[in-house]
């Protein structure tokens, strides 16, 4: 991997874990239909004005409905199951929860692209299942009822996730992947316009609020995917998904910072045991060897 795609994994994982400071602090204010709808609007508008300036990528008659299904189970349902789940779960839960993005997408795989779960994809899977035990288990919060509807709400997020990989590997080979990222945002925020009308802000909006959104459609949505689908075009799609490996020590970091959070042991271990299942999960597998 060049210098210059390490870089651009290192800032990809330092922006995307920072998007769940964003959203824990967005959510209690703006609650989750809000931050969801801003995101995706905000990000994909901004994407989708630099496709008219640049004449590129503008052939949204033709394959909306890819994109507004992408937008929906990629953006939206993530987003918006990310958001309320911030409502209960600090950011550094969020982030560790969501390390778990390629251990549900090697159970999909193995459902709809024929990609066997061998023992070792196994071990790994099995290893990301303790580690979200543990963190579900790992303090300081309370693990009661709305805790765990939570937790579900995230590991639910992710699935979403998944689901929209396995879905673009299958039928998006057609789509240029930065189309789908501008045109899904924003019409999967579209799509969310006539939930958030009737959704209540419970907070006041401060400059700081609106800060906060901007850095989370500008940068967390807009930049991130701009790097995202460049690194899935220079080394690939595997290596570009180790972007994973690196999220939860920025995020736990970015907790302690700026929200006061509270790192525990148990949470590292957690984190430690979905990061290594994770590795497992996508280490490629290495040709037999035959005698001579």
């Amino acid at each position: 991997m060049k210098h210059a795609d390490v870089a651009r994994l290192l800032l990809l994982a330092i922006i995307w874990s920072a998007s769940f400071v964003f959203i824990r602090v967005l959510a209690p204010v703006l609650g989750p239909v809000w931050v969801a709808t801003a995101r995706l609007m905000l990000g994909g508008a901004a994407l989708v004005l630099a496709f008219v300036v640049l004449r590129r990528h503008l052939d949204v008659a033709r394959h909306w409905r890819a994109y507004l299904f992408v937008g929906l189970l990629n953006s939206a349902l993530p987003f918006l199951l990310f958001a309320y789940a911030a409502l209960a779960l600090p950011a550094s839960y969020l982030v560790i929860l969501n390390a778990a993005l390629p251990l549900f997408g090697a159970v999909a795989s193995a459902a709809w692209l024929d990609e066997p779960l061998d023992a070792r994809k196994m071990a790994g899977l099995a290893a990301g299942a303790a580690g979200v035990m543990l963190v579900s288990r790992a303090g300081p919060v309370l693990p009661d009822a709305r805790f765990a509807i939570a937790v579900a709400a995230s590991l639910g997020a992710v699935l979403c996730y998944a689901l929209a990989g396995v879905w673009l590997k299958r039928r998006g080979a057609a789509l240029q992947p930065l189309a789908v990222a501008g045109w899904s945002q924003l019409l999967g925020g579209a799509a969310l316009v006539p939930f958030a009308a009737f959704a209540p802000v419970h907070g006041e909006i401060t400059p700081a609020i609106v800060a906060n959104v901007l850095l989370l459609a500008l940068v967390c949505s807009a930049v991130a995917y701009v790097l995202y689908f460049r690194l899935i075009a220079n080394v690939g799609p595997t290596r570009a998904m180790t972007v994973t490996f690196l999220m939860p020590a920025f995020g736990m970091l970015w907790g302690r910072l700026f929200l006061d959070e509270t790192i525990t042991v148990p949470m590292l271990a957690g984190a430690a045991l979905i990061v290594g299942g994770t590795a497992a999960v996508l280490r490629p597998r290495l040709p037999r060897l035959r005698p001579s």
